[in-house]
């Protein structure tokens, strides 16, 4: 079974395929430059990276260019489409609705909507490559995956700031926590390595690259998280 992975930007779009049968990555890309001049592809497969100048005018021109590229007979991994059982979107911010990941339907795409003024870089542009791949590959069910999702557990006492609690009511202003999929992994990892169940350990996270952010993991749960609001906030509060 192999699942398509993508992380959509505003004027850009990173993918990996995965063979879920024995969780190995086949082949990552890179499309930048999405609805500007020179737009381009860096496809990597069997450790050697190409790359094609093609002008994608959108998400839905970029989207099917990267497919071509993975059926393709020198550059791909698949014989044809039907080889991909779903396609997974990275989402950055899912506010309070979402706790896990959800099948995407018109709803969630609503509801993701719904919480762009607190992620504007990141959800409309994973919302295009939604739209995208619905137009693309419409019989191929897709995932969405959010950064916040795992960040749900955290108590009320340490989600709330110290300001008026009409901010939280009328605006939805509470401590969010992001790199979630990260945190989570990792937790995972480390309780393999170890030997143990997640449920008995209490682990201290860092999550490090182009953003960065500090996990309190108590029995498998995220307890407490440095990043706050927005992911371009850091919240400073208790540290």
């Amino acid at each position: 079974m192999k699942i398509l992975v993508l992380n959509s930007g505003s004027s850009s779009l990173k993918y990996q395929v995965i063979d879920m049968e024995n969780e190995k990555m086949l082949v990552k890309g890179y499309f930048e430059r999405i609805g500007q001049p020179n737009s381009f592809l860096t496809h990597k497969v069997n450790g050697i990276k190409h790359k094609f100048e093609h002008q994608a005018k959108d998400h839905e021109q970029a989207i099917q260019f990267v497919l071509n590229r993975l059926t393709n007979d020198h550059y791909g991994v698949m014989k044809d489409l039907s080889e991909l059982a779903g396609i997974g979107h990275r989402v950055v911010h899912g506010g309070e609705k979402f706790s896990d990941s959800v099948i995407i339907n018109d709803q969630v795409i609503e509801e993701i909507k719904k919480c762009s003024d607190l992620a504007p870089l990141h959800n409309p542009a994973a919302i295009l490559g939604m739209k995208a791949c619905r137009k693309v590959v419409p019989n191929v069910k897709m995932v969405a995956v959010f950064d916040t999702a795992f960040h749900q557990t955290l108590p009320k006492t340490r989600y709330i700031y110290p300001i008026p609690y009409q901010y939280y009511e009328k605006y939805g202003v509470r401590k969010y926590g992001f790199h979630g999929t990260s945190h989570q992994y990792v937790a995972q990892r480390v309780a393999e390595l170890l030997e143990k169940d997640q449920k008995d350990l209490k682990i201290i996270n860092c999550h490090l690259g182009q953003g960065a952010s500090v996990c309190a993991i108590e029995n498998g749960k995220s307890v407490e998280t440095s990043m706050g609001l927005t992911p371009l906030r850091w919240n400073c509060y208790g540290h």
